[in-house]
């Protein structure tokens, strides 16, 4: 009788053992770097569709220019001074905005449409792995829970000029935000198979 007990306790150690080795083979840094993998041809724009230069604005215009005049500031653009003329109407004063030297190396281009493309300022990263489940019974896939913001925000974009013309980078780069990964394991480690959400609101270059 003693030793059927001590052989049921042995049994049950072992069972143990094995499910702590079971969970400690899933190591949530593998997630996240997969998920930042997933994430590192991804950055946050400050339009959500590509936008063409050379543009003409109206001085008069406040929601054309307020943009366009922060980016001046911050050095992406260069402006000038131009008068348009209206058929029987006269004329308006319009700024004429293209990219300056600094802009073209910041520029990201829309490679689908030539002269198209946006200004980016930072790459959506993961912050911390809240989560983590098997989704179909197995250790082939996982549906994985975490947090992930913008990183590497250029000192362009820090301006408070910059910031008001484009509330987007603030309301980005200040709030954490909360995603699920469905991750299968290949030959070559985890791979992310979809997102929900996908990226932040708008303006991602893929």
């Amino acid at each position: 009788m003693r030793a059927t007990y001590i052989v049921a306790l042995i049994m049950v150690g072992a069972i143990g053992v094995g499910v702590g080795c079971r969970k400690s083979s899933v190591d949530p840094g593998a997630f996240k770097s997969a998920i930042n993998q997933y994430y590192s041809g991804k950055q946050d724009c400050l339009w959500p569709n590509a936008v063409k230069f050379p543009a003409q604005a109206d001085t008069s215009n406040d929601a054309q220019t307020k943009s366009f005049d922060a980016l001046t500031d911050a050095g992406l653009l260069v402006r000038k001074s131009a008068e348009k003329k209206r058929f029987m109407i006269g004329s308006k004063q319009v700024n004429d905005y293209d990219l300056s030297d600094k802009g073209r190396s910041t520029w990201t281009a829309d490679q689908t449409q030539p002269g198209y493309g946006n200004f980016c300022f930072g790459h959506l990263a993961v912050s911390s792995i809240d989560g983590y489940t098997p989704a179909d019974g197995t250790e082939a896939r996982y549906s994985v829970t975490y947090h992930y913001g913008i990183t590497g925000i250029p000192d362009w974009a820090s301006s408070a000029e910059m910031k008001t013309a484009f509330p987007k980078i603030v309301s980005d780069s200040a709030a954490q935000q909360v995603a699920t990964a469905s991750l299968v394991k290949s030959e070559n480690g985890w791979l992310v198979q979809n997102v929900q959400p996908a990226a932040m609101g708008g303006g991602t270059a893929q």
